[in-house]
Order: structure tokens, then sequence, then C-alpha cells
């Protein structure tokens, strides 16, 4: 079982915290999209061939989705903080060793390192759990779960300006320069978690998570290039299914594994996780379907004829509106809960496709698509680490949400996939040049709102939100925030840590766990060593006490009732009576 040792201290963060997460989210993003201006000059600014360019998207695509749940983990168990920073600052060695360079395989191995900083968003949102009090966690989350889309939407313009009045190699320089600044405003801002899992890092098991997802989308990044139906893919898919049923087996008999999957598998984690993959495909859709149409020629009868600046700035405000989507977010999801602003967004991810249908014949139509896919993505988006962080105790936080993450990208990197082939058969031959139809526009947003709908079937079967149930991520004012922490307290155990000569032992990591022998709650110890628990409901407890220089302590207990049993803990020693 894994346990916490340490409580969110909430309120102590300081109000810069939030952005400066944010914003390392929004740097991470912009890694991500940092070369889709100049995706089709890569064979010959690498001189290469257009099959070996494709790696170094892939390569960071690949990192990326190993690096997400490993780092996750890695912050639960040694802080999030600090593994945040090494994310950046890997990130930061990889663009600085693809900067100077315009050969394959040092350009590969540094989108590779740059890869690795795509763990920084659900690092971000445990930072987030950890320290803030609860009327600020519901929009910090939005925005730093948003973070992904809105660095993307915003880096287009901007590195599509970068591409296109000077060398391409200014890009990996620039991102690099993000990269320190976003380091040294956390270090500067933001402070370490005092929340740890119990338990070592299963290496093992990220050994063998991590074959299974190259094996896995490797066949999904390459299969149109390799044939899909060709021995290397499909082996490649027989492999990955086989080495992920047994690191699954291997995870479920391991003490304290890389990812919990019995967690993993209650319905509010499994089918967030599943609707996760659907919001990805049509996140990405839009993505790769509204550059080129805008920068397709008018001669074609349907381009727009847009440079590629124009088509960056008019593809923004998908970005804009989701970062601008979290504080609604905040607000209709402490009034509805998270399910329903998640299936809210998908249903006007889907208005937004369907309207696209018809919106493809003018630049300003592309702003009105954006727009609207951008509230709908932001709230979707926003809706999910909001759903796993009310569904896994404190201490599988990091690497709850870093398996979202995963998720959100398996679903981006299926939709390249699909989306590419699709464009690439249903593309015209225009003086030897292959050239996107409108037939294959048209035909990726059907997929997009297929996708959609396959959400929202999903989102129909997560718990919903009883009336009696107070909302986990609540917007309100400090007042109200004061008073609902009051009225926790009150429903549960208050005491103090003594050392057992009986002074009082501050800073004592005191947690709460229920009879499945599942974290229930944790907290630190004041000056005078008094503590405070709720309980999610009557029933009994054990309230163990762990100090340094103590022995542990372990405390059974019921509560059963609107009063707050007193419950004294001393260390080394045995409960004394309140």
């Amino acid at each position: 079982m894994t346990q916490t040792t340490a409580a969110r201290p909430a309120g102590t963060a300081s109000g810069a915290v939030v952005p400066v997460l944010a914003f390392a989210g929004i740097v991470v993003a912009v890694m991500q999209t940092l070369l889709v201006p100049v995706i089709k000059d890569l064979p010959q600014l690498l001189d290469t061939t257009p099959g070996n360019a494709t790696w170094v998207l892939t390569s960071t695509l690949l990192s990326g989705a190993v690096a997400t749940p490993i780092m996750g983990r890695l912050g639960d168990l040694y802080g999030k903080r600090r593994m945040l920073i090494l994310s950046l600052a890997v990130m930061v060695v990889g663009a600085l060793v693809s900067a100077p360079t315009s050969d394959l395989l040092p350009m590969i191995t540094g989108r590779t390192l740059q890869g690795f900083a795509m763990g920084a968003i659900p690092l971000g949102i445990g930072l987030m759990r950890d320290m803030l009090p609860r009327e600020r966690l519901g929009s910090a989350m939005a925005l730093m779960s948003s973070s992904i889309g809105v660095g993307g939407g915003l880096a287009l313009p901007a590195a599509a300006l970068v591409a296109q009045h000077s060398d391409w190699h200014a890009l990996f320089y620039g991102a690099a320069g993000l990269g320190v600044l976003s380091i040294a405003l956390t270090l500067l801002v933001v402070p370490e978690s005092p929340a740890r899992a119990e338990g070592s890092f299963d290496l093992p098991g990220a050994f063998g998570l991590s074959a299974g997802l190259v094996l896995f989308l490797l066949p999904i990044t390459k299969g149109s290039d390799w044939g899909w139906t060709s021995g290397t893919t499909l082996g490649l898919f027989a492999a990955s299914a086989v080495v992920l049923v047994l690191w699954g087996v291997m995870e479920l008999r391991v003490k304290a594994p890389l990812v919990d999957l019995r967690t993993t598998a209650r319905p509010a984690v499994l089918f967030t996780n599943l609707a996760s993959i659907m919001v990805g495909v049509s996140f990405y859709v839009v993505s790769l379907v509204l550059p080129q149409l805008l920068q397709l020629p008018t001669s074609t009868g349907y381009g727009l004829g847009q440079s590629m600046v124009v088509a960056g700035l008019l593809v923004a405000p998908l970005g804009l509106t989701m970062m601008f989507t979290a504080p609604v977010y905040a607000r209709l999801s402490a009034r509805y809960g998270p399910k329903v602003t998640l299936i809210l967004g998908l249903l006007i991810i889907a208005i937004g496709y369907g309207a696209g249908l018809g919106l493809m014949s003018a630049a300003w139509q592309s702003l009105v698509i954006s727009v609207l896919l951008g509230a709908g993505i932001g709230l979707a988006y926003s809706s999910l680490p909001a759903l796993i962080v009310g569904a896994v105790p404190a201490s599988e936080t990091g690497a709850a949400n870093g398996l979202n993450t995963l998720m959100r990208s398996i679903g981006t990197s299926v939709s390249s996939a699909v989306i590419g082939m699709v464009l690439a058969n249903t593309a015209d031959t225009v003086g030897g040049v292959e050239v996107p139809t409108m037939h294959g526009f048209r035909v990726s947003f059907l997929i997009a709102t297929g996708a959609v709908a396959v959400g929202l079937l999903l989102a129909l079967f997560l718990p919903g939100r009883r009336p009696s149930d107070k909302p986990q991520l609540r917007a309100s004012s400090e007042e109200d925030a004061a008073l609902e922490r009051a009225e926790q307290v009150l429903r549960g155990f208050r005491g103090r840590v003594l050392a057992a000569d009986g002074s009082p032992v501050a800073r004592a990591n005191v947690t709460l766990i229920d009879r499945r022998g599942r974290q229930a709650g944790a907290t630190l110890s004041a000056a005078d060593g008094s503590y405070a628990l709720a309980v999610p409901a009557q029933g009994s407890y054990v309230v163990a006490a762990r100090a340094t220089g103590h022995g542990p302590l372990a405390s059974s207990a019921t509560h059963a009732g609107d009063r707050p049993v007193d419950l004294d803990l001393s260390l080394p020693g045995e409960t004394v009576s309140a």
C-alpha cells in the first residue's frame, strides 16, 4: 500500500505559484509544436529522406510518453518541484543539443531529450493539489491542464514568424531561453511540497511500461510509412500487447507499483482516462487541418492563400480561448461538478467540428472554428485533472495525472497517424506535388466528431456527484472555505502528538487510514503538537503518526456522529486519553 507522509499545507503558496507553474506547462507545449511550421522542409534542412526526417517528431513523442508517468511517480516519491526542475533542465539540454546542428542523429538526440519535459504537466498539477487552498484549486488545475493547448496555440504564430524571417535554429535557442526562465521562476517562487509517497521506485515497472509504450506508439506513428498491414507494424503491435499484459500482471504483484492498476480500474479513473484519449484525438485534428487549409494557394479552388505567420495567428485563438476558459470552468465545476463540465466541453467540441464542415471557405471562418473548439477543449481539458484528483489518494496524484496526460498523448498520436493517412490517401497530385483536398479535410473533421461522440458516451459512465456531496474543487470566498474546513474538522479526529515525556511534537506526519487499508487523509501537527483530520464517512479508522527521532505509532479508533473524536498520540508509546 502506498501512503503519503504529509498533507497539503493549504494556503502556504504565494499568489505567483499558479502563473509560474502554468508558464512551465506552456513552455513544455511550445517545445512540442516548435517544428510544426518547418515540418515540410525538414528533409531538405537535415539533408535526409522524408521517412528519416519524421523521427525528429516521433522521438519527442516517444520520450514524452515514457517520461510522463515515470516523472509523476518520481515526483510523488522524491518531490514534485525537484522533478519539475529536472524535467525542464533536461529539455533545456535537449534544445541546446539541437540548436547548433543540421545533422539528423544529433537532432533526434536533442529532440528525444526535449520530450522528457512532458512530465512537467502532471507534476505541476500535483504541486497545486499539495499547496493550494480548496477555493483556488479548481481554476488553477484547469489552467495547468489547459497549458499544453495554450502553449501549442501560441507557439504556432511565434515559431512561424521566427522560421519565416530568421534561421530555423533560432527556434531551439529561444526554447532553451524559455526553459531557463521557467527553471529560475520555479526556484524563486514555487516551494517544494512536503507530501511524499512511501516505498521505492518500481524500476522493473518503469522498464516494462516504457517498452510497451514504445512498441505501441512506434507503429502508430510510422505505420503510414511502413504499411499498416506490414509484418513490422503488426509485429510491433503484437509485441506491445504481450509486454503490456506481462507488465500489468507484474504491477499487480508489486507492493509499491509504478502505476496502481487497482486504482486505475476504478470507474472514475478508467472512464476519465478513456475519455482523455478521445479529447486528445479531437484536439490534434484542428491543429493538423486548419494550418494546411489556410496556407494552400487559392489556385487549388479551396485553399485560402495565407502566409505561414497569418495562418498561425488565425489558429492562435484556439490556445487563448483555452486559457480564458479556466476561470469559467471553475465556476461551472463548483456548481455542477467536473463530470458535467467535461460533457459540456465535449458537446461544444462537437458543435465546433460540425460547424467547421461548412466553414472552410474564408480565413475569418477559421477564426470562428478556433474559438469554438478552444472553448470546448478548454472545458474538457480542465475537467480531467479534477476527475482524477477526486478519485485517487494524495500520494498518487503525480503518477495518476501522469497516466492521464499519457492518455491524451496517445490520443494525439492516434490522431496524427489517422489524419495523416486520410489526408495522404485523399490528396491530389498537382505539378508533381501531393496536395490535400477539401474532401480530406472534411473527412478529418468527421473523424474528430466521431471521437467526440465516443468521448461523450464514456463520460456518461463517470460516477455522478450526489446532491449531498460537497464539491471537491470549490471556488468560493475565503470565509466559505474556512467554514467548510471547520465543518470537516467537526466530523473527524483531533488531538495532539506528544513525545514519550509528554512534550508536544511539531510537524509530525499524521495519516488517516480506512478499514480497507487506503489513505483517507493526512496532515502535519502544528507547533503545539495539535492536529485535525476530517473523515470522509463514519466508520473505523487507524490514525498513524510518525516523526523524526520517534518511533511510528498507529492507533485504531471509530468515528460515529457529527462530533469530533479526541485522540492524542504519544510517540513512541501508546494512545493516551484526551
